[in-house]
Parts: C-alpha cells; structure tokens; sequence
C-alpha cells in the first residue's frame, strides 16, 4: 500500500468514526477482504472507536490491527449489559483475528438427564439437547464421579441402554437384568417399581444437580416422619438411609453459611499471553459449580476487559440468574438487577479465595500439561523468569557455577559447572588443580581458578557466559568481579547463592553492592539453582576425594624409574611392605621380579643409603 493510498484508507475511516452515535453498542472492523478482524463493544461508541486512530497510541498490536482496518460497521443497543451480550456471541460466531482466543472446555464431561419415559443418568461430553437435560460441565471429573456415585446410591436410576415405553411396561414386554437382581436397579421395566415413585426419584436427583440439597433433604426428613407416624418404619428406615447419605455429602462440600444463596464468584489470573476465569456457583452454602476457562490474548487485553467477557460466557453457558457477583476488583460493568460485591472479610471473601485458589492450580497443570508435550518450553520459561528477576540484558542460556574444596589447605581443588538451558553440560564441566595459593584461602583459589577459566576462554575464542553464579555470598561474589571486571574488563552478570546459620541455601544475591533478590525459596526457578549449586559442590567434592585417595595410595616404588604399577603390585604381594623391599637381597627381589628389574629397585634403595655417607 503506498502512503497516498493509506491517507485515502485513514480518512475513510475517520469519516465513519465522525458519524457514530455516542451510545453503547458493539463494533466490528473489517480487512480489506471484508473479513470481520476485530469486535468490540463501548459504552460510547464514537468515544471508544475514534481512541483507535489517535497518534499517541502506543501499543504495538493495536497500531498492526488499525493497519489492517479497511472498514467499520457497528450496532447499537440499549445498555452496556446488552453490548457485551452481542460481542461474546460476535466472538464466538466470526472468531476475529485480533479477538483474544475462548480456548473452550468442550473435553469436559457433563451428567446428561434423558427426556425418556423411564430416564436415564450418566455421564457424557456429547451435549444434544434434544436428547435431554445437561448439567455441567465438570472441570473436576472426582467431583463429577461423586454427584453420580451418590444418586445411584440414593435413587438407583435405571443404567440399562433399552428404549423403555409405557406400552412396553404395561405389556410386560421387559425382563430385568442383573442390576435388579444385585439391587442396583428397582425394577421400574417390569413394573417392580411404580412410575410415579420412579419419577419423584429423578425430580429429587435433579434438585442434587442444581445444588438445592436442603430442599431435599427436607423433603426426605418431612417423609421420614410421615411414614414413622404412619408406623411404617422399614420405608422409614430406607428414608433415613437416604438422608444420612445425602447429609453426609452435603457437609464434605459446604465450605461457607448457609446464609449465602445463589451467587457467582469469579476470578482472573493472567501473564503476558493467557488469562483463566474461574467460576464458582454457590447454592444453599455449597458449592454446585466450579469451572475455570481461557482466553489467549491477542491485544494486550487488560484483566478488566476479560473478566467482563468471562462474565458473560459463564453465566450464559451455566444459565445463571445470581443476583449477586462476587469479583475480585471494582468493574465498570452493570448487569441489569445484579450487584457486584468486592469482598473484603468473611464467607465471600473466603469464596473469592477459593476461586483465585483454583484459577492459579487451573493454570499450573495446564502449563504442566504443556512442559511434558514441549520440554523446552519449561526451560525456556525459567530462563525468561531469572532474566526478569536479575533484569539481565538477554536470557542466561549459559550459567557457569565455581566452588572451592580443601582440607586444611591441602589437595586444594576447584571445579566449574556449566548449565545450557538450564540443563548440565558435563562435557563443559571443568576442574582445576590450585597451584598459586598455600593454605586455605578460598578467596585467593575462587581468584585463580576464575582467572585461568576465562583467560583461556578469551584465548581459544569461545562462547563466554550469560551469567556467573558463585556458590557463596558476598565474598565470594566481589573476588570474582574483581577478575571479570577488573582485571579482564569482560561485561558478566555475577549472582551468589548465599547459605543461612544452617548452611542451606536461603538466598539469591544480585548486584554491586549484592542485594537480595525477591525468589520465593520453594519456588521452582529457586530449586533449579540450588540443583546448580549441589552439582558444582558434588563436582568439586568429588574432584577433592579423587585426589586426596591417590596421595594416601601413593607408594615410594612409583617413584622409581622403569617400575610399573604391576612390578610394584607383585613386590607387595611377595614382600608385604616397602621397608621389607628396601632390605632385601638383590637375589630375593630377582626370584620375584627377575634380575632386571631387580637391580634397578635394589640400586635406587642402596643409593638413598649410600647419599648421606656422599655428603
């Protein structure tokens, strides 16, 4: 498109934005195949449209969207409640391209209730209203199992898959199965069981469904003493059995009063790319409905924008008529005779709790469910979390790790460990020999070993590190700025894992001066450097132990020119101890090792007799 040709586009465009109406409606913007890219709604439909083609906007995705406008139609409606109505269903008919994305729980299992003259209850993810009543669906299958599993302990639905007609049970056309005869089933196919108490059975499961236990129960307690006033106390007794089971389910579910009746709880949580609304219905003090839906963002939606859509598309799907909605922050939305409540203290807010709760566990098993399909993703989401915690200047792809091990100053040994998305690269891992340093000192050997480490990188032309981790804290962390710095003038971030009393690793330290960085201990980006942490201390540990055992293992008869490891074995062997080689007779030492190599250990011990007497 040439610049005279996007004028022309522009003023088009303005031209439309100066003719809308200034009341609520829902508009669309069109690309230039007359493809609807983008819906919208607005209190203010001049105010809101024309924001679009200010010069200020700033936004990155919207300036892409207002390239692509080529038209612009609009509807108007009374309210705002009835503009948000019509941009959920423009959404889900004409899926836009710049429209954040419903990825929708259509997976998710429903308990169907059948329009047959016997019905049926079971579970399905195929919805066909014709079919029947759906109720649903079940984010949490457990819970779904156990609305299921305690109507059939109450009522015992019929589970056959037999068309069953009135004509048919009274011709005694059916014969019962083995639910009946294991109690199961009351036999309503062949008349065991009348209509009317097979039906009263399904009213009173579908109440259960609905969340209005404690209508049921009281239709059962009410039952319950008509029958034992009428001296029938084995049905009595069977009445009781049912309200004892549905008593008992009803008080594993309550989690608030009683008082609170028929409201919707909803909640968002949300990063740069996907946001999950939770929804929760609670009837008679329990909790009947929880689901949780995404959205995938598309132009940097505000959390506002998409809780008012989710608003809608719940309470649409779950035919909700709750007066009131519990969110957790003030919106500019209102829905006719419904209030909106931010609650602070009690019942509700424990509600709101529970829904932020299952919002923030519904986004970490699908991010879970997505790292096991794609494993860098997680690595790559790691790495993007320490950059932004250190505010590095591009994703630490490699970490290099240093610790120090000694006794005493002796054996002294450093190690290096190198981690590539977040993953050991032993073939990297490098360990060192200290050779300047006498005695103990850490700092001085943590110096060295940093020294040559990146000295012979610079030399040899390899990839330095994204970012340096001392296995230490602010000590250790300074002796290495000074190399980098300092003496190398190489531009590497430096972080320092620091121990606390207990020698466990309680912080993340970051910075000159180091300064603690805000990283939850039991986080998961936290345990991947401890991980780092304890490979570099194993590394090392392990390096020391290697050495310190070949110092105890070493003989004087390795010292000796032309004696192998397996001449010195047999000398041992025969021997038993370096004192014994060292008198015995050159004859002695042929029968074991031979002439040869006999003179050469008998000559090396003879002159280390003969060198004081020399001198």
């Amino acid at each position: 498109m040439t610049k005279e040709e996007n004028e022309k586009r522009l003023k088009y465009l303005k031209g439309i934005v100066s003719r809308l109406p200034d009341k609520p409606g829902s508009y669309q913007f069109y690309d230039e195949t007359k493809t609807i890219i983008y819906v919208g709604k607005a209190k203010n439909l001049k105010a809101r449209v024309s924001s679009y083609f200010h010069t200020e906007v700033d936004r990155f995705k919207t300036k892409v969207l207002v390239s692509k406008i080529f038209d612009i139609s609009y509807t108007v409606v009374n309210t705002e409640e009835d503009a948000l109505l019509l941009e959920n269903s423009l959404i889900k008919k004409y899926n836009p391209r710049y429209n954040v994305l419903l990825k929708d729980g259509k997976t998710y299992p429903s308990i169907c209730v059948t329009n047959e003259y016997l019905p049926r209850i079971f579970k399905t993810r195929t919805i066909n209203k014709k079919w029947g009543t759906y109720y649903g669906p079940y984010s949490h299958v457990g819970a779904m199992y156990a609305v299921l599993d305690l109507i059939k302990e109450l009522y015992h639905p019929r589970t056959c898959m037999s068309p069953i007609t009135k004509e048919g049970v009274e011709t005694g056309k059916y014969r019962v199965c083995l639910d009946y005869h294991i109690k199961k089933c009351m036999g309503p196919c062949v008349g065991k069981q009348s209509y009317e108490d097979y039906q009263k059975n399904i009213l009173q499961a579908r109440e259960i469904l609905k969340g209005n236990t404690r209508q049921v129960l009281k239709d059962l307690r009410d039952e319950m003493l008509r029958l034992s006033e009428e001296l029938r106390f084995e049905e009595a007794e069977e009445i009781k059995r049912k309200y004892i089971a549905l008593d008992t389910f009803v008080s594993k579910s309550e989690v608030v009063s009683h008082t609170i009746n028929n409201i919707d709880v909803f909640s968002i949580t949300s990063d740069e790319k996907m946001a999950y609304i939770n929804y929760i219905h609670v009837a008679n003090g329990s909790i009947n409905q929880s689901f949780t839906i995404e959205y995938k963002k598309k132009l940097n939606e505000s959390d506002d924008e998409l809780l008012q859509l989710g608003i809608v598309e719940l309470r649409q799907r779950f035919k909700s008529d709750a007066k009131e909605i519990i969110v957790p922050q003030e919106l500019d939305l209102k829905l006719e005779d419904v209030k909106f409540t931010v609650p602070k203290l009690g019942d509700k807010k424990t509600l709101l709790d529970l829904s932020v709760m299952n919002g923030k566990q519904y986004k970490f098993d699908r991010l879970k469910q997505a790292e096991k399909l794609n494993p860098e993703q997680k690595q790559t989401r790691l790495m993007k979390e320490l950059q932004d915690k250190l505010h590095l200047p591009k994703l630490p792809y490699q970490i290099e790790c240093f610790d120090n091990s000694n006794i005493s100053g002796t054996d002294a040994v450093a190690a290096c460990v190198v981690f590539k998305a977040m993953k050991p690269s032993k073939r990297d891992y490098k360990h060192y020999n200290i050779k300047t340093v006498e005695g103990p000192d850490d700092y001085a050997s943590m110096k060295e070993v940093v020294h040559r480490r990146y000295t012979r990188l610079i030399d040899e032309e390899q990839p330095l590190p994204d970012l340096i981790i001392a296995d230490g804290g602010k000590g250790q962390m300074e002796v290495i700025r000074q190399v980098i710095q300092d003496e190398l003038d190489l531009d590497i971030p430096i972080a320092g894992l620091a121990k606390n009393d207990r020698h466990r690793t309680n912080e993340l330290l970051y910075g000159f001066p180091p300064l603690s960085v805000a990283l939850k201990t039991d986080s998961e980006l936290f345990h991947v450097l401890t991980q780092i942490q304890d490979e570099v201390h194993r590394f090392a540990i392990e390096f020391h132990r290697n050495k310190r055992s070949k110092r105890a293992l070493h003989s004087e008869l390795d010292n000796i020119p032309g004696i192998g490891p397996k001449t010195r074995d047999g000398l041992l062997n025969a021997l038993k101890s370096v004192k014994k080689i060292r008198e015995a007779e050159l004859t002695e030492l042929a029968t074991v090792i031979g002439p040869a190599k006999a003179q050469i250990v008998y000559d090396y011990f003879h002159a280390q007799k003969e060198a004081p007497e020399q001198n």
